[in-house]
């Protein structure tokens, strides 16, 4: 009985369901009220730095240094203003501010401090799900943004902000990135040997814009719980089971809204070097950003990608193989 009442409370507003086809629900959850005091001088910087409440952070240490710099200039070629580097050691810090790049170095944690001077790929991502905790409390809706990625136009201007989080997809065509229906066979049961499945390309966790939200920081506090608790989970995967598992028996799921971006406009590098390149029509796309996720060359490659898009270069992605070698 208490599970059959848990959700009735007395105080909730009832409607009356409108005429068949006028009915939609409730995608666009309410923004949390903002707590300043949670972290008083990164409340001030985000005052100066981000345009209507929104900013592009990304994560960075000294391992990727050269990225970094590519990813800031392509900013700053576009217009864009409202970004931030959280600096995860001093030389990047020092970096930033020799080029004029705006930069938030976080108070000592030994905990983050560790990972972030010496971590790799994998374990400086994870950190991010602590980190953009303060920035949603503090009001602010985050594109979060890896630094393997080139900016091609503003972000801000192809958001739909209907949801707690758009993610761009590690998807290559429509199915695989917006969903399909895929029938499973199993010839041993006969009659029923078909079952229907649904599947869906991950999102990717280094390009997603998330509001602030409670179902958005109850996402990060379950994807950073768990990576504390599995240090060897990989924190994308960690990232799609917590927004696209359902309640079971023994599991209360997420009640967060998602969105995926457009797979042309916000592009992963295997849709690139598969598909567009080779299509006279797609190429003459331009897309707002190429995140070059599915390559381990990503500093060459992503060289390459400017030379295409933004200097002419109609040749500069053909020496590249699909994949990588």
């Amino acid at each position: 009985m208490k599970l059959q009442l848990a959700g009735q409370g007395e105080n909730e507003v009832l409607y009356k369901a409108g005429p068949f086809g006028t009915v939609k629900a409730l995608r666009t959850n309410p923004t949390v009220s903002p707590d300043l005091s949670i972290n008083p001088r990164l409340a001030k910087i985000l005052e100066q730095v981000a345009v209507k409440k929104e900013l592009i952070v990304a994560l960075a240490n000294s391992n990727v240094k050269e990225m970094l710099e590519m990813w800031f200039t392509n900013i700053k070629r576009v217009g864009i203003s409202n970004y931030l580097v959280v600096a995860l050691d001093d030389s990047i810090e020092n970096f930033c501010k020799s080029n004029d790049v705006p930069v938030y170095r976080r108070d000592p944690d030994d905990g983050i401090d560790n990972i972030g001077k010496t971590g790799g790929n994998h374990a400086v991502s994870g950190l991010k799900f602590r980190i953009l905790r303060e920035f949603l409390q503090l009001g602010y809706s985050v594109l979060l943004s890896d630094i393997d990625i080139i900016f091609f136009q503003n972000p801000f201007d192809h958001l739909y902000r209907d949801s707690d989080v758009e993610s761009m997809s590690d998807g290559h065509n429509n199915m695989t990135a917006y969903g399909f229906n895929d029938v499973f066979d199993e010839p041993s049961m006969g009659w029923a040997r078909y079952a229907h499945t649904m599947r869906i390309w991950v999102y990717n966790s280094g390009f997603f814009f998330i509001r602030p939200t409670i179902p958005s920081i109850e996402l990060l506090d379950r994807v950073a719980g768990r990576l504390s608790r599995e240090p060897k989970s990989w924190d994308q995967a960690v990232f799609n089971e917590e927004l696209f598992f359902p309640s079971h028996p023994g599991y209360e799921g997420l009640h967060a809204s998602k969105r995926t971006m457009d797979i042309y406009l916000f592009m992963n590098s295997k849709v690139l070097f598969k598909t567009v390149r080779k299509d006279a029509h797609l190429r003459k796309l331009k897309p707002v950003i190429v995140h070059l996720n599915y390559h381990p060359d990503k500093s060459d490659r992503m060289k390459a990608v400017i030379e295409f898009y933004v200097n002419g270069k109609q040749n500069a992605l053909e020496h590249f193989p699909d994949g990588s070698e």
